[in-house]
């Protein structure tokens, strides 16, 4: 008979993620209809009032927007419109962590509702600063929710404070 030796091994530590991770958030409009949505989404106007009230730039495909705060900013390459359906956008500008990302709203009707697909695409890694812009990407597409379904959203300087970053 001879002896049998078993290896146990323990499974490997786990490593943060080597592959981009997105931040995602969905929100539905009310007694909306998508082409207002998407006007909101697409036109210097719309974006001052529900994002950053300094916006700036030209909205067309291959165009750049320019979107600043107090502590600096985001200038977005218009990448893809198609009409009450999608926005892509790629960062140009602003933070390292964000240059090469992709921001997209995909919008689709259901009933009384708009529903807002929204996705920042292609971060490198989990770090701190995106859970921030992940909670700021929900309070913007909150105002942007306000300022559709009441009129009045709330833009940079007049969004909700989350932290000593602002």
């Amino acid at each position: 008979m001879t002896a049998q030796t078993t290896t146990i091994r323990k499974p490997a530590p786990a490593a943060e993620s080597s592959h981009p991770v997105d931040i995602l958030h969905k929100v539905g409009i009310k007694a909306s209809n998508v082409h207002d949505v998407y006007s909101a989404l697409t036109t210097v106007e719309g974006l001052s009032g529900w994002w950053t009230s300094d916006t700036q730039g030209d909205s067309k495909v291959g165009g750049v927007l320019r979107f600043r705060f107090h502590a600096g900013g985001f200038d977005m390459k218009v990448l893809e419109l198609r009409p009450d359906e999608r926005v892509l956008w790629q960062v140009v500008a602003g933070p390292k962590e964000w240059i090469g990302t992709k921001i997209s709203f995909d919008l689709k009707q259901q009933g009384d509702w708009t529903i807002v697909l929204f996705k920042h695409q292609g971060w490198k890694e989990p770090v701190e600063f995106m859970h921030h812009c992940s909670t700021k990407w929900g309070v913007f597409l909150l105002s942007l929710k306000s300022l559709l379904e009441t009129g009045k959203g709330s833009p940079h300087p007049n969004d909700i404070k989350l932290d000593s970053w602002e």
